[in-house]
Parts: structure tokens; C-alpha cells; sequence
């Protein structure tokens, strides 16, 4: 078969650029010949990511509705008419023979472009209460893969295919031994670690919440990997200045070491957190980012601490209990034995392979039909 050129949009955080990028090489393991092009939104993480990752990227000038800054959202219909037009441009080049839209507000122009165009479009919708855009796409699209059973209330019954959401590779491969992990972030092998990650653009409660707990945290000889995010480096610094057993910085970029050092996880619960952690098979604590739309992120925790296979803690109640719960789980080694092996029940292994063969399948049907 001539080359598949496929077109992959979306992005905005980590959570929607890894998959991303796992997908494409599932594609590209199954059909070499395939070519890859990644639209997402510029200034954004994808625009850095993806080229890293040795694919190519266009960016379009969008940006997603403000719910913090009402006014900010007044050339927002500029925008999207600029963005369809570039769309339009992008296609004419590189005539896709499929669209995928992982999530993010640069994913609807050229979604919805693709399904004018009767192109085929596969949407995947990795959380558990699926946003606005994806359930207005999700009516023309080809298929709809998605993470979680139930999701018929938001998508065509016959068009859903329950992949599970693509992790990092390194993860699904297995993780390297903890003795690895604790080297490599300069810890000690005889005491605990928590592994802080409040997604790849940081979490302001839960930073506060674990500055303001450093010395309960060492007075435990607790150590810590903590992520902060850009926005919250300088603080951290100060605040672990003088202790040992920590280490801190923006963004891990090794994953699979913080996650195999780890006893136990403290995380936002987007998706991929949530996938990643389940994947692994590590005890969590989940602090739900309150404003993500239709509160989708506390759906996405719910998945798994109804099954006791993590523990929650809302946003507002971070500064009260989030350092209690973390180390009430570190002080019981039977509830984190209990929890892991719960959470990896949970675990869909294999998504991106899955996504990939869908796709690869719709553009055989098309090329067929």
C-alpha cells in the first residue's frame, strides 16, 4: 500500500501531547510507511514536544475559552475563523488520508474540517465525563476510542471502541528497579519517597501544600521528587533549601525513574496521570484541578478510588489534609500493597497499539471503499 499520511491534532498539556506522540509510533511499528503530521496550538507545550520527539509540527494561533477572564474570550471567534482557515491550507498540502483529535482546543478546526471533508476522523477521549468539543465531534467521527466503560451517554453507541488511553512506552514496557530510581535522583534506598507530580504545568495547591509541609516531611524522613512546574520553581527551592533526601525541579523528563523510585504518588488527575499511575501500579493520592471543564478530573479519580485503588482529596481541602493522607499511606504498608494492586486491576495495557490498528483499519476501509 502507498504511504499513509495521517494527521494528528491536539495538545496543551502533557496530558494530551504523550499519547499523542504514542500513537504515532504505534503507527509507525505496525505501518512504517506511514507520515505524520501534528497540529496544536501555538505557544504550547506540543510546539517544543513533538519536534523533540522528531516529528513535525504546525501551529495555529487558538486559544481555548477563559473561565477565569470572561473578557479575554472576545476575539475568540477571530481566532477560530483564522485557524480554519490555516486548517484549510494544511490539508490542501498534506491531503490526509485520516484525522486523530487527542483533546485539547486545537483539535476541533481540524476535526471538524477532516469530517466536511469526509475524511476519516478518530477522536479519543481519554476522560471518564467527555468535554463539549469532543461530544460535538464525536457525532461525525469515524470512531471514537475512549478509556472508560458508561460512555455512551456522551457518543453514538456503535461508534465506540474502549482502547484505554496510550501511556508513555518506557512505562508500558516495565519500570526500571527502584535501586535505578533512587540513584538517579540522588536519594537513599532505606527511606521512603513521594513523588510529587501535579501535571507538566504544575499545581499550585498541592505546591503550597507540600512547602508548607517540608519539615513534617523530614521530621518522617520522607524524601521527595517534586515537580512543580515552571511557575513554581523558585519557591520550591527556597523551601527545601537546608534539607536533604529532596529533589525538586520544573519537569521530569525521566518518568519511569520517579515513578519506579516512588512509594507513593501525589498527582492531579488528568487522564494520563491517572492511566500512568494504573499502568505502574502505585499507591496515589488524587487532587482533582477544580476548574477543569464538566469537573472531569474528579470523574477521572473517582474511577479508581471507588475501587479503593487511591485515595482523593479536593482541591479545597488540600492545605488541611493533603499532608495527612500522604503520610497515613506512608506509615501502612498493607493500604499501599492493597492499593497498588488494586490500581494496576484497573490498567488497559496496549491502548496505543489499539488506537493504531483502528486507525490503520479505517484508512484500509476508506482506500477499499
Amino acid at each position: 500500500m502507498a504511504e499513509r499520511r495521517i494527521i494528528i491534532a491536539g495538545g496543551g498539556t502533557g496530558g494530551h501531547i504523550f499519547p499523542a506522540l504514542a500513537i504515532a509510533h504505534a503507527i509507525r511499528n505496525q505501518a512504517p510507511d506511514s507520515r505524520f503530521l501534528f497540529v496544536g496550538a501555538l505557544g504550547k507545550m506540543e510546539m517544543e514536544k513533538v519536534p523533540e520527539a522528531g516529528f513535525r509540527i504546525i501551529g495555529l494561533d487558538i486559544a481555548g475559552f477563559d473561565r477565569k477572564h470572561y473578557w479575554k474570550n472576545f476575539n475568540l471567534p477571530w481566532r477560530l475563523l483564522k485557524s480554519f482557515w490555516k486548517v484549510r491550507s494544511i490539508f490542501s498540502e498534506f491531503r490526509p488520508h485520516a484525522v486523530i483529535g487527542v483533546g485539547g482546543y486545537s483539535s476541533f478546526p481540524v476535526l471538524r474540517f477532516a469530517q466536511s471533508k469526509q475524511i476519516p476522523t478518530i477522536l479519543h477521549e481519554s476522560n471518564a465525563y467527555a468535554g463539549k468539543s469532543n461530544i460535538l465531534l464525536g457525532r461525525q467521527a469515524t470512531v471514537v476510542c475512549v478509556a472508560h466503560d458508561g460512555m455512551d451517554r456522551f457518543f453514538p453507541a456503535d461508534r465506540i471502541r474502549i482502547t484505554g488511553n496510550p501511556v508513555r512506552q518506557q512505562l508500558e514496557e516495565g519500570l526500571p528497579q527502584r535501586s535505578d530510581g533512587i540513584r538517579f535522583f540522588g536519594l537513599r534506598e532505606d527511606r521512603p519517597v513521594v513523588l510529587v507530580i501535579g501535571g507538566s504545568l504544575g499545581a499550585k495547591s498541592i505546591n503550597e501544600a507540600m512547602a508548607a509541609g517540608i519539615f513534617r516531611l523530614a521530621d518522617q524522613q520522607i524524601q521527595l521528587i517534586w515537580q512543580t512546574g515552571n511557575a513554581f520553581v523558585k519557591q520550591a527551592e527556597e523551601a527545601v533549601s537546608g534539607f536533604t533526601g529532596i529533589w525538586t525541579g520544573a519537569f521530569i523528563r525521566e518518568m519511569p525513574y520517579a515513578y519506579a523510585a516512588a512509594d507513593v504518588v501525589v498527582s492531579r488527575a488528568g487522564a494520563m496521570s491517572v492511566a500512568e499511575i494504573a499502568v505502574t501500579g502505585k499507591p496515589a493520592v488524587f487532587v482533582p484541578y477544580p476548574l477543569a471543564a464538566e469537573d472531569h478530573q474528579t470523574a477521572n479519580a473517582r474511577m479508581l478510588s471507588d475501587r479503593q485503588a487511591a485515595c482523593l482529596v479536593p482541591d479545597e481541602e488540600t492545605g488541611a489534609r493533603l499532608l495527612e493522607t500522604i503520610l497515613e499511606l506512608v506509615a501502612d504498608e498493607a493500604a499501599r500493597n492493597s492499593m497498588a494492586e488494586k490500581a494496576g486491576a484497573t490498567a488497559h495495557r496496549g491502548a496505543a497499539d489499539q488506537v493504531a490498528a483502528i486507525v490503520l483499519e479505517c484508512i484500509k476501509k476508506e482506500k477499499n471503499g
